[in-house]
């Protein structure tokens, strides 16, 4: 594997990204990769199905080494998930792990289609192939490789500590790293399109009562100055119910 001393001074150099697979670079001038069991060179039938997540590392010839990481979920993942589906969303889960670690974390958090193994180009696909059926996608993710299936929701969203591309590419960013998050974005953005549509309603009608008593000539100054002050005061604190629904939504 690599020779033992000073980590400080184990450099490894050219490194390039291939996406959805790993890292390939040179170390002491042989060739080292750490991702994905494909892109280590690891055979079909190596491959284990358990529920830890794996990272393979390979240098030069040697065969691959395995290591092991057991995932574990944010606090208020189970909370989130249902809150989600309580507000009538379809929750899928899209994952580039092995199918055993996606499948024990679909069923902790009650996912019913959980698909592993995609590549960033499969998770774009998953999304516009959702799109392609009428769906309205939000697209959630915080990783590198998630970064061209934000880009292709309707909407997307990602974390705080999400890495930098991924932040980019998302309309939101919830701030404290908090899955509840995305409860309140959801309940706050319905409530906002649906006051809208009540101001634009009230201002029709004010103007189909308004327009016809002014033409008609049954109208005076001083009742127009009160008529539109009113109306606007009646948009503007409808408006401001949303501080009320965004306060509740956030506990």
């Amino acid at each position: 594997m690599v020779a033992a001393g000073d980590p400080a001074g184990l450099a490894v150099g050219d490194v390039r990204e291939e996406a959805g697979a790993g890292l390939e670079g040179l170390f002491d001038g042989q060739p080292v990769r750490l991702g994905s069991a494909r892109w280590c060179g690891v055979e079909e039938q190596v491959l284990e199905t358990g529920t830890d997540s794996v990272v393979w590392l390979q240098t030069g010839d040697q065969p691959a080494v395995a290591f092991r990481f057991e995932d574990r979920l944010r606090d208020d993942a189970v909370e989130a998930v249902a809150g989600l589906r309580a507000a009538g969303l379809r929750v899928l889960l899209l994952s580039g792990d092995q199918t055993g670690p996606v499948t024990q974390v679909a069923v902790a958090l009650g996912i019913t289609d959980a698909r592993a193994g995609l590549s960033p180009g499969d998770k774009l696909a998953v999304v516009e192939a959702l799109r392609g059926e009428g769906c309205r996608v939000l697209m959630v993710g915080d990783g590198l490789n998630d970064a061209p299936a934000l880009a292709a929701g309707h909407a997307s969203a990602s974390l705080g500590d999400a890495a930098d591309i991924s932040r980019m590419a998302s309309d939101v960013v919830l701030q404290g790293n908090r899955l509840r998050g995305l409860v309140e974005l959801v309940t706050v953005a319905r409530a906002a399109k649906r006051i809208a549509f009540q101001n634009f309603a009230m201002a029709l009608l004010y103007n189909l009562v308004a327009v016809p008593i002014a033409v008609l000539g049954f109208d005076t100054p001083l009742i127009a100055a009160v008529a539109m002050s009113s109306s606007s005061l009646l948009v503007t604190l409808n408006a401001l119910r949303l501080r009320l629904v965004a306060r509740k939504a956030g506990g």
